[in-house]
């Protein structure tokens, strides 16, 4: 058998996980409420993934029409079959984030945002969003004073600011902040310690580009537990001015 791309790793390792990013069902829950979301909100998952908060918003608003919007078709199928249960009000489509249709009452995105610029994606946004509109999102944040392996932990995304710095990109957007909370501790552990779990199924006979990923990826828990409670998202609900 001939070795996996780094595509084809990338999606092993995610296959079969709850979550491909930090999050928990109690933080989407406080979102909705600082939203102010209907009960027939029509909403909008951008960057579902496999579609864990997908199926949460299915249960916490169960009158709402929602669409799940992902790029990679692996996930789109994965979300398609965890919300079959929900019958036609809970669609998931591949498609561009970027390019969202609506109108949706909200948009809901979790740790993707950055894909596109806090910015960049608010204004992309605007336009999909109905009168009166939210959108929440997770931002990577970093706290006051942090750490040498904070830092570390976020050397690859040099983009990142502290809260007042998400708070001026969403300005910059034409928006302005309902709430704000931060993601630290459980939301990472539902993401990292399945994750670990996966890998440990994977690591006997990896070899090349999935050996690769695995070793990424163990990697990056090393480094978040070096600095657990100083890693953070920031969760903020936002509307325009």
């Amino acid at each position: 058998m001939s070795e996996l791309t780094q595509d084809e790793a990338f999606l092993t390792l995610y296959s079969d996980l709850a979550r491909e990013g930090p999050g928990a069902a109690a933080d989407l829950g406080w979102a909705l409420s600082v939203a102010g979301t209907p009960a027939q909100a029509r909403i909008c998952d951008a960057g579902c993934g496999s579609g864990a908060d997908t199926l949460t918003l299915a249960k916490e608003r169960p009158q709402a029409q929602i669409t799940g919007v992902d790029k990679i078709a692996q996930f789109v199928a994965a979300a398609q079959k965890r919300v079959a249960p929900f019958g036609e009000r809970v669609q998931i489509r591949q498609g561009d984030m970027a390019r969202l249709d609506g109108p949706y009452d909200l948009i809901w995105c979790a740790g993707a945002l950055y894909f596109l610029g806090v910015t960049e994606g608010l204004r992309a946004w605007r336009g999909a969003l109905a009168e009166g509109g939210r959108v929440a999102f997770s931002e990577p944040c970093l706290l006051a004073r942090p750490s040498d392996a904070a830092r570390a932990f976020w050397a690859e995304y040099p983009q990142i600011t502290d809260m007042a710095g998400i708070r001026a990109r969403i300005a910059d957007a034409g928006y302005r902040v309902l709430g704000e909370n931060l993601q630290i501790g459980a939301a990472w552990e539902n993401y990292y310690l399945p994750m670990e779990r996966r890998i440990a199924s994977l690591r006997p006979g990896a070899t090349g580009p999935l050996a690769d990923a695995l070793d990424a990826a163990e990697a990056e828990i090393a480094r978040w537990r070096a600095a657990p409670s100083e890693i953070a998202y920031a969760l903020i609900v936002v509307a325009p001015e």
